[in-house]
């Protein structure tokens, strides 16, 4: 199973404020849903925080055609649509066992860290501002990695903020 971390960050570190993505890149969410959903012939999970999940508009939660892993360190926590793991390697395991072929975290900063050692690659978006927030993405050692600037998107009507878009993968 291919493992893959997915985020937006600001240049500043930011990736969140008040339990919500402190800016609005369409092009940005377009792509996350598409990436995560695979391509429709595998079975892909999604494995967040619980505030995360509790982060996602009633109307998206959980996240269709998914697998909807929660990380929680709350004991007999749970949710309609949501498989709740209660360390990273449970979380392997649900997916591993659902007959997942990808697995993306998609956040929040607890759930990255406790996975990172598990990423074989970052999909990166760089939201080219530096943004108020009270989460921010943990430090990372980027000599490990290789990194791949696939896709440049200027500011528009939909997207707030000028972003690249860039895959990283293991050295």
């Amino acid at each position: 199973m291919r493992v893959c971390l997915i985020a937006a960050v600001s240049e500043n570190g930011v990736i969140g404020i008040d339990g919500d993505l402190p800016w609005r890149v369409r092009s940005d969410m377009l792509r996350f849903k598409r990436l995560t959903k695979g391509d429709g012939d595998e079975t892909s999970a999604v494995i967040m925080g619980r505030k995360t999940w509790e982060s996602l508009p009633d109307g998206h939660r959980p996240l269709d055609d998914r697998v909807n892993i929660v990380l929680t360190q709350q004991t007999g926590w749970s949710d309609d649509g949501a498989e709740a793991a209660f360390y990273p390697g449970q979380a392997m395991e649900i997916a591993f066992s659902m007959g997942c072929e990808e697995a993306w975290i998609i956040g929040g900063a607890g759930t990255y860290a406790a996975m990172f050692d598990r990423i074989e690659e970052i999909h990166l978006t760089t939201i080219h501002a530096n943004i108020d927030g009270d989460v921010h993405m943990p430090n990372w050692d980027r000599s490990d990695w290789n990194e791949e600037i696939v896709e440049r998107c200027e500011a528009s009507g939909d997207d707030d903020h000028a972003s690249s878009y860039s895959i990283w993968r293991k050295a």
